[in-house]
């Protein structure tokens, strides 16, 4: 019983490392953002971070780096996308907000499904799952601002469906190299 208490605190500072890289890390992927003509959803590689950032550290850990995101953003620093006119928590309201909101769900998902990354196919459903999971928040804050789910969709779901595809195509192949090495750390 001890010695897993020791272990678990010499992981300690780890964990805390990696979750404040991982929130860094979608911050920059944040500020990364085209914003497309007809939508007020901008193009960003957040999605991808999220779901490298779920399946690396792991289904816990990874949804707990995206509340930490979340949090700092909603008290206002600029961790958010700088396209978006809104700040703080009103972000969370805004067109982006259920993206946002479902950053952590989609990592813990991500993260929960992967698991040691050593099948392609669990790989490959644990990142659509959670794409899937962010689309699905996106969508339903874009029907509760438009109240029609075919505007909803051509805002938010439709424009990014290619780069989406190809935002999961990356994170599986990075994921494959990386989830056994740093989860073994954490």
């Amino acid at each position: 019983m001890e010695q897993s208490l020791v272990l678990t605190r010499s992981r300690a500072p780890a964990r805390i490392i990696a979750v404040l890289l991982g929130v860094a890390f979608v911050t920059l992927a944040a500020q990364i953002s085209i914003p497309l003509p007809g939508t007020p959803v901008p193009m960003t590689l957040q999605p991808l971070a999220v779901l490298l950032v779920g399946g690396m550290l792991g289904s816990r850990l990874g949804a707990a780096t995206m509340v930490l995101y979340i949090a700092l953003g909603a008290a206002g620093l600029p961790v958010f996308t700088p396209t978006v006119p809104l700040v703080g928590i009103a972000r969370l309201m805004g067109p982006t907000g259920g993206y946002l909101l479902a950053y952590p769900v989609a990592a813990f998902a991500t993260g929960a499904l992967v698991r040691d990354g050593k099948s392609w196919t669990r790989l490959a459903l644990g990142v659509l799952a959670g794409l899937a999971l962010i689309h699905l928040g996106g969508l339903a804050q874009l029907m509760i601002i438009t109240g029609n789910v075919s505007i909803a969709a051509r805002f938010g779901t439709i424009p990014f469906l290619l780069g989406d595809f190809l935002k999961l195509g990356i994170a599986v192949l990075v994921l494959r190299h990386t989830i056994t090495p740093l989860r073994a750390r954490l």
